[in-house]
């Protein structure tokens, strides 16, 4: 059976989304060029030249390392169109002119391989329309792809067909896109602004709308419509800020432009708020010109006056009575808010019963399932849960009553009734849209099933929605062993997975005694041991608030003892008889970067942290972080035809006392967290498939561990290198005395101490100078101060 590879992307269109598209291929180790006009003046390529440098220095990263800007090739429409012929899949991500589009698959028609799939990345016009420009042949083989910005980091992929698109083609680029890029690919329907834009967006003018109705200010309603409703942190008008408000100008007038009020019934929300009307006039687009709905000032923050027409002060949140509210259940909470007398409450139950009935009106006409809305809320616009969701958990008949009677009352933006489906029939004897046998379709008039393509049998624990009853990673597969502190279980009999409990995945005495469990049972029963856990946490580090009572009551010994006990499960880890592989995402941090070098081998989602960051609370690695440093050096030096350690050592030293952590798999490679012989997985939910699978590779091609051999240090002189060089930073003024002193203690780890350059030590040598370095410092007054300050604000404290 042939399959659909996709060896060469080409992305037309160099502004700011195919460039950054073409830096996510990087990411993901898919050759790219990139094309754009030939440019008026200098260089053809000048302006993606232009555009791939910019790639290093906008924030958030679009490249996983800045260096890689350059593997992204160059072309012009006027001397390469050649090169589309060896590409697989060609994106299309030009100004958002349809005239201009047309134009462009005109002139590359000829050129387009007769495998290749072309693709739009548009947000919102008509992908049916485009098609008409191409050619009968590619007709076929052309859709709609709509990415996120920015590409590297937003989870939703919309994809679009046509009338003429061949399932098979969606099928294909929905894998190449899901395991590939890493993404969740929701199917749209070809209706304006497709899915999460057309909801988003609604959903943001409405909220615009209920802000005049109700007189609150943009700092309260940000307050009240972030992390407190279960949505993204940035709130309402900050997010439009972040989105640019010539863009979300440009998506309200797609809206304003492609329905009326006969296609579409909430139309007369649908006008350009006032306020952003002003600020657009007067060039204050949002974050990209340092001012939107808000601009700083200094340390302030000030927020724009409509009626003045200039910036005042902000900072203003909501009353905490709502806070305290939107903690409650999911059907108290609606009626707490329903019933509320105060405007803040009344203008909750407006948004909230809004999308509500926004999403019931256009579920058939713009989604395939209730479950696609949800997902594209849930991934293009950071909810918690997608309308449906929220809806379902309230409790279903109760809540539709609710909306029903508002709309009666005419307190609804639209005067359409809810649906029918919405009363009776499957969903209202189901009570809500999502079952265990599928989600809502009105079209089918039936519960549709998810589309089983063979990728997602790579997702053991994939996302779900609230009532589909999907297995639970916390329960799933058979349990061998669980405390509190960790669960030992495996879904095939074969590889052991190791899940960690504590909060945030700190690793103390209890986490250290079930990994130690764990390497046991699977020498004696198991093809490897995976650890893994279910959530965007591998682990914080060592749990400190475990190990202080300890120290508060025997001193530095118990603290010694503790630390040689997390050690030792590191070395257990390294030297057990069975392949141990950490599958990481999201954060690995000091004890959970050292859990995971110590490992036999890592499989790393793209979007993890990994780094030694002890130093944040005035402490070294002290599970073997720097002997693992030591040990890189000395491999890596033994490996090329300089056997002097120290030039080896510096960025490993580096790492640890600046407590960097790569933002990216990628980065943290260069680190050295990661090895070149690690896996690294765009799709967080294909990590413990991978994982597994590694384990059993390694174990079938008959996986030892490695010898136990000492290795050479850069001694007392690489360690007089390293401290003169520290002490040019102290008195520059660039780290203070405390931190100059932890620097030094970390050198004297990693060099071995006070011995000849060369000698050989082992393992255990340099844990006990860890060992001795973390205690010392534990005793220390300004360390202390770190920690506490640490415990109780979440933030480091430079002294």
């Amino acid at each position: 059976m042939s399959r659909f590879q996709v060896k060469k992307v080409a992305v037309l269109g160099a502004g700011v989304m195919g460039a950054q598209i073409a830096a996510h291929l990087v990411n993901v180790k898919v050759p790219v060029v990139l094309f754009d006009l030939p440019a008026k003046e200098g260089p053809k390529n000048g302006i993606v030249t232009r555009a791939i440098d910019n790639l290093k220095k906008l924030k958030p990263a679009p490249l996983g390392v800045a260096d890689d800007a350059g593997l992204i090739g160059q072309a012009n429409y006027e001397d390469h169109l050649d090169q589309l012929r060896d590409c697989d899949l060609i994106i299309e991500a030009i100004a958002e002119r349809m005239d201009w589009k047309v134009d462009l698959y005109k002139k590359i028609a000829p050129f387009v391989a007769k495998h290749a799939i072309v693709a739009s990345n548009t947000s919102g016009l008509s992908i049916t329309a485009m098609s008409e420009a191409l050619p009968e042949a590619i007709k076929p083989r052309f859709c709609g792809i709509h990415f996120f910005n920015p590409p590297r980091y937003m989870y939703l992929v919309e994809l679009i067909g046509t009338p003429t698109t061949q399932p098979q083609i969606l099928d294909d680029l929905e894998t190449f896109v899901t395991s590939g890029l890493g993404k969740g690919v929701v199917r749209a329907k070809d209706t304006p602004n497709f899915i999460a834009n057309r909801v988003g967006i609604a959903g943001m003018l409405g909220t615009m709308k209920e802000v005049e109705n109700f007189g609150l200010t943009y700092d309260v309603v940000d307050d009240l419509t972030g992390k407190k409703l279960g949505r993204a942190s940035s709130g309402t008008f900050r997010t439009a800020d972040v989105v640019g408000l010539d863009t979300m100008a440009h998506v309200i007038k797609t809206l304003q432009d492609t329905l009326s009020e006969a296609t579409d019934p909430f139309y007369g929300s649908f006008g350009t708020p006032p306020v952003l009307k002003k600020l657009i006039e007067l060039g204050h687009l949002g974050q990209k010109t340092k001012a939107g709905f808000y601009k700083k000032a200094g340390r302030d923050v000030l927020r724009f006056d409509l009626e003045a027409e200039e910036y005042v002060p902000g900072g203003q949140k909501a009353d905490e009575v709502y806070g305290r509210m939107l903690k409650r259940p999911a059907a108290e909470r609606l009626k707490l808010l329903r019933e509320s007398e105060g405007p803040q409450g009344q203008f909750l139950w407006a948004i909230l019963r809004n999308g509500f009935h926004y999403a019931a009106v256009h579920l058939e006409t713009i989604a395939e399932t209730a479950r696609d809305i949800d997902f594209a809320m849930r991934w293009g616009f950071g909810m918690k849960q997608g309308p449906f969701e929220l809806w379902q958990e309230a409790g279903w008949a109760q809540v539709a009553k609710w909306v029903q009677e508002d709309i009666d009352a005419g307190k609804t933006l639209s005067k359409a009734p809810l649906p029918e489906w919405v009363f009776k029939g499957p969903v209202a004897d189901a009570g809500g849209v999502h079952t265990p046998q599928g989600s809502w379709s009105p079209s089918a008039k039936a519960f549709v099933p998810r589309r089983h393509l063979p990728v997602y049998d790579r997702q053991h624990f994939p996302e779900n929605v609230l009532g589909a009853h999907a297995p639970d990673a916390t329960t799933a597969g058979k349990t061998l062993h669980e405390d509190d502190a960790i669960r030992l279980w495996t879904l095939d009999d074969e590889v052991l997975i190791a899940s960690i409990k504590s909060k945030m995945h700190a690793i103390g005495p209890d986490v250290a005694d079930g990994l130690a469990l764990g390497v046991e049972m699977a020498e004696k029963a198991f093809k490897g041991l995976v650890v893994w856990s279910p959530d965007e946490m591998f682990s914080v580090g060592a749990d400190l608030q475990a190990m202080l009572p300890a120290f508060m009551v025997a001193g530095v010994e118990a603290i010694n003892d503790a630390e040689q006990g997390l050690q030792n499960v590191m070395l257990k880890m390294r030297y057990a008889g069975v392949p141990t592989v950490s599958a990481i995402r999201g954060l690995a941090l000091g004890g959970g970067c050292e859990l995971a070098v110590y490992s036999a081998k890592r499989v790393v989602a793209m979007e993890s942290y990994i780094g030694l960051v002890e130093v944040g609370v005035g402490l070294v690695p002290g599970a073997g972080g720097l002997a693992y440093i030591a040990r890189r050096a000395a491999e890596n030096a033994l490996a090329s035809t300089n056997k002097d350690v120290l030039p080896f050592l510096t960025e490993g030293f580096t790492a640890a006392a600046m407590a960097k952590v790569g933002t990216s798999a990628l980065e943290s490679r260069k680190l050295g967290y990661v090895l070149d012989s690690d896996v690294i997985v765009p799709n967080k939910d294909e990590l413990l498939y991978v994982a597994i699978n590694e384990a059993k590779a390694m174990y079938h091609a008959g996986y030892r561990p490695p010898h136990r051999r000492p290795f050479a240090v850069a001694g007392r002189n690489g360690l007089a290198t390293i401290k003169g060089q520290l002490v040019n930073m102290r008195d520059g003024g660039f780290i203070s005395a405390h931190d100059f002193h932890i620097a030094g203690l970390i050198a004297e780890v990693v060099c071995g101490g006070d011995i000849d350059a060369g000698t050989l030590v082992t393992e255990e040598y340099l844990m006990a100078l860890e060992r001795k370095a973390f205690c010392a410092l534990l005793t220390n007054a300004k360390t202390q101060e770190r920690i506490m300050g640490m415990m109780s604000t979440g933030k480091p404290v430079r002294n």
